[in-house]
């Protein structure tokens, strides 16, 4: 099933404020913060699913050893629908290298599809070039 997006006219940034966590994908900056806050407000909303640790590759060259050591492996992390069925991590980089190192095969992650997280794009233009990638991607 192919889910063309349509733009919204109306659609409006989401707010970043001072100390908010930001995840850059090229020109697609998310608000992960924000986004936090809308999957603990509304969790049966979100897909909770288990994926495999080995599927998802290391994609930083390093990490705050400090910060790898101190994450909790059970909190979910957090995919997003990138492209059509196609999820990248886009929060929980340190707790799925943890879980590498421990052995851990699996994880839960929240997967949210594009229609959810394009909400928390933090700038129009990235919106409207999401919208063009995405329906790029229907026409592949």
């Amino acid at each position: 099933m192919k889910r063309i997006l349509r733009e919204d006219p109306g659609f409006v940034p989401c707010p970043v404020a001072d100390g908010d966590e930001l995840f850059a994908n090229g020109i697609f900056e998310f608000n992960i913060t924000r986004l936090l806050k809308y999957i603990a407000g509304n969790p049966e909303d979100v897909e909770l699913v288990e994926v495999s640790v080995r599927n998802f590759p290391i994609e930083f060259s390093s990490f705050e050893e400090r910060h790898v050591e101190s994450v909790d492996t059970s909190r979910p992390v957090v995919l997003a629908e990138i492209a059509p069925g196609h999820f990248n991590l886009i929060d929980g980089n340190h707790r799925m290298e943890k879980a590498r190192r421990l052995g851990i095969t699996s994880i839960q992650a929240y997967r949210l599809s594009s229609e959810q997280h394009v909400r928390f794009l933090t700038c129009g233009k990235a919106y409207k070039s999401y919208i063009d990638y995405w329906n790029g991607k229907l026409r592949q």
